[in-house]
């Protein structure tokens, strides 16, 4: 969270003085630092596209920048003697600054070799790509740092500009965390939930068996991870959420002790949000709240309706035409769920908008409804349930009209597992799956048991379950302890072991088994059929005094 030290926000009233003081307040409380990620170019580029453009490009740049062009043609036009051109068929362009792999095609069978070792050069990796080939090689919304890929004139102008600084050591946060021990990504080789890898505008995510993996150096700081990941296992770190609601109260506290009234916080980019804000900030209401933050997607759910419980009237989240399509379309669908909390409170939609292009600021920070009276005080630490927890509880104790439960959109991050109780076994194959405790079995009982506050809706109980027993259903029950109280979803009269008595399966699973296994060859013999109905140490037992016998009697 950064205050907006180079817009020119009025301060004449009484809003506008409580403003100034609420930012300098929120300014002063510290962040804690995260990891820095080094870069290393030693400036040498490599230029794609048709020989004029990228020729001409080069020229521009040597020897400012050891310039190789590679493209798909060769004419008469002769080279600058520090630029080395190459008549070669790109196939990939892969990495980031410092470490960008050029791919060329190669005869069978290997169809493809890295240039540079082609090449037998000393280095495999070129430092910067001046992409200018239709369409590009690379074509992700938010590109790798040193990939450039101009899409017109003035885009191509700035590049050239650009490229030569780009030389030395280069340095940037490292925006995430990651705990996989909360991931719902997978268990056992099915895949749950994908959000982060289908929200992230960088592609700097993929999945990794039953985990993701995140390439640090292709991170842009989007953050639209954390605001996506329904369990908190990816969270944003540079500033963590903690630290941002830690600011946060602070700001809204010292707002309302200065004298303000109805404040609205208003978040912005710090590149193209910035600009547009700065555009009208003249005639922005001294009531609303500018607060920056590195990208629109970095705030999510968690942190919008905290705001609301620390006494904020509203929430805008101000957009451009550069907001990275895919981290807006996420961003959405959290105000989708959001909202539908709200309304299940009797609060309305409004206290939650996007502000999109040519939209009006000014029209909709006037258009206010009702907020809880009393703003909450609690501290949070860097789990997003149970900030969520918090700040829903904060809600609806002053809610206009709250009901007992509201549902949700599907896909939100709450809700209830409904179990066919003629189709389950009680294998527990959903127990396994669950990545959150929100499933659980009896211990010694035959019983399948739920925790509804627990579950993420992340689908692998589903995915898991081989009697296709399950199902998931979006929503929301205010109460606290009805949500975190265990219930029992089935349970059967336990199955005892024909040898011991000792309880190990259910009926319903012997009889199952039972038949699933009546044409198996191996079990055709009455000794095979008898050890099925036997516990595991007696099945054991079993087979070794069977052995013994058949021992004794040779």
């Amino acid at each position: 969270m950064n205050t907006p030290t180079s817009i020119q926000l009025g301060d004449g009233g009484a809003n506008g003085r409580a403003r100034a003081a609420a930012l300098a307040a929120a300014a002063a409380v510290g962040v804690r630092p995260t990891s820095l990620l080094s870069y290393r170019s030693t400036g040498a580029i490599v230029v794609l596209g048709p020989q004029a453009e990228a020729l001409a490009a080069a020229e521009r740049l040597s020897p400012a920048l050891r310039c190789t062009v590679v493209t798909g043609e060769m004419s008469a036009r002769k080279a600058p003697a520090a630029v080395t051109v190459l008549q070669e068929k790109v196939i990939q362009v892969s990495g980031h600054l410092g470490q960008f792999a050029v791919v060329v095609s190669a005869p069978p069978p290997a169809g493809g070799a890295n240039l540079l070792q082609k090449l037998g050069a000393e280095r495999t990796h070129f430092d910067l790509v001046l992409d200018l080939s239709d369409p590009p090689f690379m074509r992700e919304e938010m590109l790798p740092f040193g990939y450039y890929a101009p899409r017109d004139a003035a885009a191509l102008e700035d590049a050239l500009r650009t490229l030569p600084d780009m030389v030395g050591e280069f340095e940037k946060p490292r925006f995430f965390n990651y705990n996989p021990d909360i991931c719902a990504h997978g268990a056992n080789g099915i895949t749950g939930c994908t959000r982060c890898i289908d929200a992230c505008p960088a592609n700097a995510i993929i999945s990794v068996q039953d985990e993701v993996a995140v390439d640090p150096y292709r991170c842009h700081g989007a953050g639209v991870c954390a605001t996506a990941c329904p369990t908190g296992a990816m969270t944003y770190a540079y500033p963590s959420a903690a630290d941002h609601l830690a600011k946060l109260s602070k700001l809204l506290k010292t707002y309302r002790e200065a004298g303000g009234a109805t404040p609205v916080i208003l978040y912005y980019d710090a590149e193209n949000g910035h600009e547009r804000l700065a555009q009208f900030a003249q005639t922005l209401p001294e009531c609303v709240i500018p607060i920056e933050v590195e990208e629109l997607g970095s705030v999510g759910m968690d942190i919008w309706l905290a705001a609301l419980a620390y006494g904020a009237s509203a929430v805008l989240l101000l957009t451009t035409s550069a907001t990275p399509r895919r981290a807006l379309a996420e961003v959405r669908e959290q105000l989708g769920y959001a909202h539908a909390l709200l309304v299940g409170m009797g609060y309305s939609e409004r206290l939650l908008r996007l502000v999109g292009e040519g939209e009006d600021v000014v029209a909709y920070a006037n258009d206010l409804a009702p907020t809880p009276a009393s703003p909450a005080a609690f501290a949070v630490f860097n789990e997003k349930r149970t900030t969520l927890r918090l700040a829903m509880e904060h809600l609806h104790a002053q809610a206009p009209s709250p009901r007992a439960e509201t549902m949700l959109p599907d896909g939100a991050p709450f809700g209830e597992v409904i179990v066919n109780r003629d189709a389950c076994t009680l294998c527990m194959a959903c127990v396994g799956a669950c990545p959150v405790g929100a499933l659980s079995d009896g211990g010694d009982l035959p019983q399948l048991q739920f925790i509804e506050g627990n579950c993420v809706q992340c689908g692998l109980c589903e995915k898991t379950c081989p009697e296709d027993a399950i199902k998931l259903v979006a929503r929301y029950v205010y109460d606290s302890e009805t949500r975190r109280r265990p219930r029992v979803l089935h349970e059967e009269a336990p199955f005892h072991c024909i040898s011991c008595g000792k309880p190990f399966a259910t009926q319903k699973m012997m009889q199952t088994m039972a038949e699933k296994l009546k044409g198996h060859r191996m079990f055709q013999g009455e000794d095979a059929l008898k050890r099925v109905k036997m516990c595991a140490d007696c099945r054991v037992r079993d087979m070794f005094k069977t052995e013994h016998t058949r021992s004794g009697a040779t």
